[in-house]
């Protein structure tokens, strides 16, 4: 097998959930930063190789697999110990519903090219960029919490994709210094999942470049 390689940027949320599911499945790889403040992924060879030019992307198996959840659906085939989605099409209908909460309604509308262009092209200040941020992670959020178990993770007493995507969102959330107040499950699956090695390990302090 070729050596799998992760075109990484530390502080992307989908980056940083392909970290975790490779963690959770003891997937040995080599990271590649790849910097969107420096605008590393519109280079002409990063282009060549994914051209939409976004993070992440995953070489493996000698192919170049973008989007995160294509690539941690990949990850669950070929490597599905531990299986991140279920095999049973309701349940899989289920949690994938639950985690596009967090990957189509509320990463897209906030992510660092769309923060770009309110505060640049439409002329915003931070404040109100930071206001729209903090907006649609409280109405996804709000929606996530009901849907939350009262206890366990919302994979149960393994980690599933729901609870892949939740950590790398609640570190964003915290980031743009969002109140969490109004959703206690969320906080608490937050915190029992970054007891784990493979989420801690993937956490943007430990992978950011030095």
């Amino acid at each position: 097998m070729s050596d799998i390689i992760l075109y990484d940027y530390f502080r992307s949320s989908a980056s940083y959930r392909v970290r975790i599911a490779l963690n959770l499945k003891e997937i040995n790889y080599k990271s590649i930063p790849t910097s969107l403040l420096q605008g590393a992924e519109k280079t002409p060879e990063y282009l060549a190789l994914n051209p939409q030019g976004f993070v992440p992307m995953l070489h493996i198996d000698g192919m170049d697999l973008t989007q995160s959840l294509a690539i941690i659906e990949y990850l669950d085939a070929q490597y599905p110990a531990p299986l991140l989605l279920p095999k049973n099409p309701a349940q899989r209908a289920k949690q994938l519903s639950h985690a596009l909460i967090i990957t189509a309604d509320i990463h897209p509308v906030n992510n660092l090219r769309i923060l770009k262009y309110l505060k640049g092209q439409m002329g915003q200040d931070q404040e109100a960029v930071d206001n729209w941020y903090r907006h649609w992670i409280v109405e996804g959020f709000t929606a996530l919490e009901a849907y939350a178990p009262q206890s366990g993770l919302f994979g149960g007493d393994m980690p599933n994709l729901v609870d892949v995507c939740l950590v790398p969102q609640i570190y964003n959330a915290r980031r743009f210094n969002t109140d969490l107040s109004e959703f206690p499950k969320l906080i608490r699956i937050d915190a029992q999942l970054n007891q784990l090695p493979a989420f801690q390990n993937a956490h943007p302090d430990m992978v950011e470049p030095k």
